[in-house]
């Protein structure tokens, strides 16, 4: 008997099918056709995400150098300025031009099957064969991706991505060189505050839990006496608006973050990262995860403020996905 094709999606579909059966998880909205990458928790998700919440809480803050917070979804538009994110949280997204369908440019690399990536890729050498600089460009990005897909990193390119992009199938309606010029798609939900809807009533849903910590720093310091190193944590939602979501609660476009951020004296930076490290991976263990399934993924490629950075992984049907992040931020927030 021949093997099933497309096994993790096959066993994903199976995930949602139980999860929907037991009373676990429901498509929002499922009687008007359902909200795309948006899910409600039944009578049993509600009892395990509490559990889950609740075992984390604990874990972290039950501690006497880790204080909770529970800070506001929506704040002051100059917050996410000076983060960063009203300029930078962004995805690269191309439309194709036949069918209309819309994609984020490292989940169209994705979806091309590797024989194809590397016919694109010989063309894409021959034409800039007379340009050595270009050529010496490609190599490396193939040669040294880092923790990215070099295919990915071609299309995102300034130079190359273009002409990558035009030797591509629209994966949707199978046309070829149909796709719009990559643009840059904030992924934050914007809204308004107030009766007027104009620049200066524009706020957004926050698309991470962070920022509200940095924010309340010092009100949590100095409230709570606390002295370094210590932590502040907290349990709340996140939204973002995804080009695509997928493999069911696992890219979402609302979602609950549970986060701690611990402050420390800059040379003592490397010793509490290990700490934190070693902890969480644990308290994934006293779960019940298999040891097997769990793995460390170091950064190799490092954001603007980091010192080091690693995920925890877990092997889910369709492949390792991170479920926790563990940074050296330095002092660049505060």
């Amino acid at each position: 008997m021949s093997e099933k094709k497309n096994k993790p999606a096959d066993a994903v579909a199976n995930i949602v099918s139980l999860a929907k059966r037991r009373g676990f998880v429901f498509q929002s909205s499922e009687i008007y056709g359902g909200l795309n990458g948006c899910w409600d928790y039944g009578p049993l998700g509600v009892e395990l995400l509490k559990n889950i919440k609740e075992e984390w809480w604990k874990f972290m803050t039950y501690r006497d150098n880790v204080e909770g917070l529970d800070a506001s979804i929506l704040m002051h538009p100059k917050v996410w300025e000076a983060s960063g994110h009203v300029e930078n949280f962004t995805d690269p997204m191309i439309d194709c031009k036949q069918c209309k369908a819309r994609f984020r440019l490292d989940v169209l690399g994705d979806s091309i099957n590797e024989k194809k990536k590397e016919k694109a890729l010989a063309e894409l050498k021959n034409d800039f064969k007379d340009d050595a600089s270009i050529i010496t460009k490609i190599e490396d990005k193939i040669k040294n991706p880092g923790d990215d897909d070099p295919f990915n990193l071609l299309l995102e390119d300034e130079q190359v991505g273009k002409t990558l992009l035009s030797k591509l199938n629209c994966p949707q309606c199978g046309n070829a060189n149909t796709f719009t010029d990559a643009r840059k798609f904030n992924l934050m939900f914007k809204t308004f505050v107030g009766p007027v809807e104009d620049s200066g009533s524009v706020v957004y849903l926050r698309p991470e839990t962070a920022q509200g910590i940095f924010v309340n720093f010092l009100n949590v310091q100095s409230s709570a006496r606390q002295k370094l190193p210590f932590g502040i944590a907290q349990i709340g939602k996140a939204f973002r608006n995804e080009i695509n979501t997928k493999n069911f609660l696992f890219r979402t476009r609302e979602f609950e973050q549970m986060e701690m951020q611990f402050f420390v004296k800059p040379d003592d930076a490397k010793e509490w990262y290990e700490y934190w490290k070693a902890a969480r991976i644990e308290w994934f263990k006293s779960l019940g995860m298999t040891s097997t399934k769990l793995r460390y993924h170091d950064h190799i490629k490092l954001a603007h403020y980091a010192a080091a950075a690693t995920d925890i992984e877990y092997e889910f049907p369709f492949g390792w996905g991170e479920i926790e992040g563990i940074h050296n931020r330095t002092n660049f927030d505060l």
